[in-house]
């Protein structure tokens, strides 16, 4: 696999990275996934990020375990990879191979500038680990949860900046949304009550028929708000990990259920789960 200069996949290697420490790596003929199969119904973290193989390599080859199962599926660091990914992004080419060596890894080889005629190859040996194939069934894309309400998220530095301040209060945060693209966030305690209100954020064109059964979005007012209490430090750590200048960033929230997510940039895109807590 011959890897393309590409900023925004090594920014979203590193968003990864900040994310979550270890995750599945999901290689397929068309695309590429990072995957954290979090059990969000027992209060884990969930995510799923997806890139087009074609804007990552200029050259790109797999074989997978067999026709009917033609993927690899990686269990890796993602601080590992993003690490030996900036130290070649200056490089004139560069190569990745699933190797093994003292254990399986993803070989990294760069081609880097010189001042002479002569070429410098700088090589880093990213350890992983196979994931059987048994397991392959925890890693495939989540579904959409039926929410029941979407909004544009604000600016993200925006977001981080009332959220950093208000962890100094609270472990839990409420996020509320309504259907007329207002959002709170909220903490409320013994001793102080604060919200921060954002407004004419707007609403995804999905949010107007979100149920798929005609429910809960079609019997709400619109000015109603739905809400989720959140761990903060959560939701802090998905906001400091931003690497990327997303061109959509979104909300959806199943009413005291979860938080979902969705950063997209390009042909990027990134899911990310948080849990609500009672």
């Amino acid at each position: 696999m011959k890897l393309s200069s590409s900023t925004i996949t090594i920014n979203f290697v590193t968003t990864i990275s900040k994310l979550t420490k270890v995750c599945v790596l999901r290689l397929t003929p068309d695309n590429l996934f990072f995957v954290l199969s979090g059990k969000v119904a027992n209060g884990g973290i969930g995510m799923w990020c997806e890139l087009s193989q074609a804007n990552v390599f200029d050259e790109y080859q797999m074989e997978g375990v067999s026709s009917e199962d033609n993927e690899i599926c990686l269990e890796v660091t993602p601080e590992n990879l993003s690490r030996a990914l900036k130290t070649v992004q200056s490089a004139k080419a560069v190569k990745v191979k699933l190797t093994k060596k003292h254990c399986p890894c993803l070989t990294i080889a760069a081609e880097l500038p010189t001042m002479s005629s002569t070429s410098r190859v700088v090589t880093h040996d990213v350890p992983v680990d196979i994931v059987p194939r048994r397991l392959w069934h925890e890693f495939k894309e989540p579904s959409m949860p039926d929410f029941h309400v979407s909004v544009y998220l604000p600016p993200l530095k925006t977001m981080k900046n009332v959220v950093d301040r208000m962890k100094n209060l609270s472990n839990f945060l409420v996020m509320e949304a309504n259907l007329i693209g207002e959002m709170n966030l909220k903490i409320e305690t013994d001793l102080v009550s604060v919200t921060t209100h954002f407004k004419d954020l707007g609403n995804p064109p999905w949010g107007d028929d979100a149920s798929q059964d005609g429910g809960p979005s079609h019997s709400r007012e619109p000015e109603a708000m739905v809400q989720a209490r959140v761990d903060i430090r959560k939701l802090q750590q998905f906001l400091m990990g931003q690497q990327v200048n997303p061109s959509k960033a979104m909300c959806n929230i199943v009413h005291e259920r979860v938080v979902h997510l969705i950063l997209l940039h390009e042909d990027v895109s990134l899911q990310y789960f948080i849990p609500a807590v009672a």
